[in-house]
């Protein structure tokens, strides 16, 4: 990270990705602030990818090289995106984000925002906290912080994956794909015990 439109274009749904670099953190109360209120970042996140969380810290003296924004990661679990679904065009427009990483998906609005800008959804499956935070290396900075947890938090990570290519900007989706399954079996199965639809 970061990566230009075209790296984003080149993901394709079933790929799997591993980050290295920045990776940004930032959940509901950011968002809001930042696009409903018209708070700004001092934080340049073009091209880079936000993961959605408020992670759980411990406040430490800063300024060392191991915690220079004074935090100690303790666990940074990814949280549900669907409810953020509304920030994925203003966060690519304005801030010029290339990829979402959550869990549970997003719908209709992020496909029409991935294929207009070129972004991509990975996908982290829920249980995985313990393992993310393995792979933070270290909190860099934080901004926004009276939002805390909900903070926009800047972490340095390694070898964050492999995740899942989820949503891409082809108006792939896996979420797409497996509802349309989930459906034509539940039909198949009313079907089978005599019941209409």
């Amino acid at each position: 990270m970061p990566i230009d439109e075209a790296q984003a274009r080149s993901l394709r749904v079933g790929d799997h990705v591993t980050l290295d670099g920045t990776l940004f953190g930032i959940r509901d109360a950011t968002l809001i602030h930042m696009f409903d209120r018209g708070r700004r970042t001092r934080f340049d996140l073009r091209g880079h990818a936000v993961i959605h969380t408020a992670p759980n810290v411990r406040k430490v003296p800063a300024g060392s090289n191991e915690h220079p924004a004074g935090y100690a990661p303790v666990c940074i679990g990814t949280t549900t995106s669907s409810r953020m679904e509304r920030f994925t065009e203003p966060l690519m427009r304005r801030e010029g984000v290339r990829i979402v990483i959550g869990k549970g998906g997003m719908g209709p609005a992020t496909s029409a925002a991935f294929a207009a800008m070129g972004g991509a959804y990975l996908a982290i499956i829920g249980g995985t906290a313990a393992l993310e935070t393995t792979w933070i290396e270290q909190i860099e900075d934080v901004d926004l912080d009276d939002l805390n947890p909900e903070s926009l938090w800047k972490f340095r990570v390694r070898g964050f994956g492999p995740l899942l290519v989820a949503m891409d900007s082809h108006g792939g989706s896996l979420y797409t794909a497996v509802e349309a399954t989930a459906q034509a079996r539940r039909a198949a199965a009313l079907a089978r015990l005599g019941v209409g639809a």
